[in-house]
């Protein structure tokens, strides 16, 4: 994502300090990258050395004024300690949404920031929130068809957020016939970035209604666990293994090549070749196809078997299969 410029600056709005920040960028030769909302610097500083600080050394900021920024939170936060990463909430406009997140590189640092700063008169009459960063990884996806699969909802949520340990699928607890999600992810920044894209609906799950929130704890002891049925299966290299099918997901067959070439890019290696054949045709109408992948570069070529659905909306059949054996692909590279 690229640096900020004149042009993302210059709006209208707050542009004397837009343009005062944008000085103190240049003075300084500090870079802020703006990602999804987050304006950030850092994580590692310029002259960092070693790894990253433990957890619980991040700092949540709140009721800052919207109009201020970096050239004077950066120097401000810095002046207790190290700052390894500091995070600024944006809005579209440019304006801050009023907090931020500063992570120090010791739990001395982060502690003197909390000492020094919470309830701090930025400005006469605005006293500003300072403790430490819950540090929330975990959301809850409600409002799932009752027919989606682990499985094949971790391959979709793969392919559009980073970061994510694990999915867990439950029965809802408010609709029937539904089911809800929790994902669990390696940081409370990678599940912020995953909640924004969920938000803007770039995973479509066909139905309306699908709602993206933080995990509350009390909801979690109250969820009860899916049981799933058997899924279609894969075989790499000899060794059989259980993939998503199809089901509900609506991901189109030109996005997910897109995102298996740049994982292949990533990986040094060619363009995959799939190859797929219908090898039986249930009387409901069901398919079953084979699938192989063979990509250059990389030492096996992997095979399986998945059931195409009898709808006649939307993609081909033959799609719908290269769709699975693409995410399946995206499996095999750890993505």
């Amino acid at each position: 994502m690229p640096a900020m410029d004149e042009m993302t600056l210059t709006n209208g709005i707050n542009e004397a300090a837009k343009m005062a920040l944008l000085a103190w960028e240049k003075e300084t030769g500090i870079e802020l990258v703006q990602i999804n909302g987050q304006r950030h610097y850092g994580a590692p500083p310029p002259g960092w050395e070693g790894g990253p600080p433990p957890a619980g050394t991040e700092v949540y900021i709140a009721r800052l004024p919207q109009d201020i920024y970096e050239n004077t939170l950066i120097p401000l936060f810095e002046s207790v300690g190290k700052l390894y990463e500091f995070r600024l909430m944006m809005t579209f406009s440019g304006l801050n949404r009023g907090f931020a997140y500063a992570r120090y590189g010791s739990l001395r640092d982060a502690q003197r920031a909390i000492a020094t700063f919470h309830r701090f008169q930025l400005r006469e009459g605005c006293a500003i929130v300072v403790c430490w960063s819950t540090q929330k990884r975990e959301l809850v996806v409600s409002g799932l068809p009752a027919s989606v699969s682990r499985q094949e909802l971790e391959a979709g949520l793969r392919m559009v957020t980073e970061g994510i340990r694990s999915v867990s699928l439950y029965a809802s607890p408010c609709q029937r016939q539904a089911k809800l999600a929790v994902l669990n992810y390696k940081s409370h920044r990678a599940a912020a970035l995953a909640k924004k894209a969920l938000m803007e609906g770039n995973l479509r799950l066909g139905k309306e209604g699908m709602r993206v929130d933080w995990l509350d704890p009390q909801l979690k002891k109250k969820l009860q666990p899916c049981e799933e049925e058997p899924l279609s299966s894969w075989v790499q290299g000899g060794k059989s293994l259980a993939v998503p099918r199809p089901g509900s997901l609506s991901l189109s067959l030109q996005d997910v090549l897109e995102c298996l070439n740049v994982v292949c890019w990533k990986h040094r290696l060619r363009t995959p070749l799939i190859i797929t054949r219908c090898v039986q045709v249930n009387p409901n109408g069901w398919q079953k196809f084979w699938y192989q992948v063979v990509i250059p570069g990389y030492h096996v070529p992997i095979s399986g078997f998945t059931w195409v659905s009898p709808d006649r909306k939307g993609q081909s059949k033959q799609e719908k299969a290269k769709v699975v054996a693409a995410l399946h692909i995206l499996q095999v590279l750890g993505c």
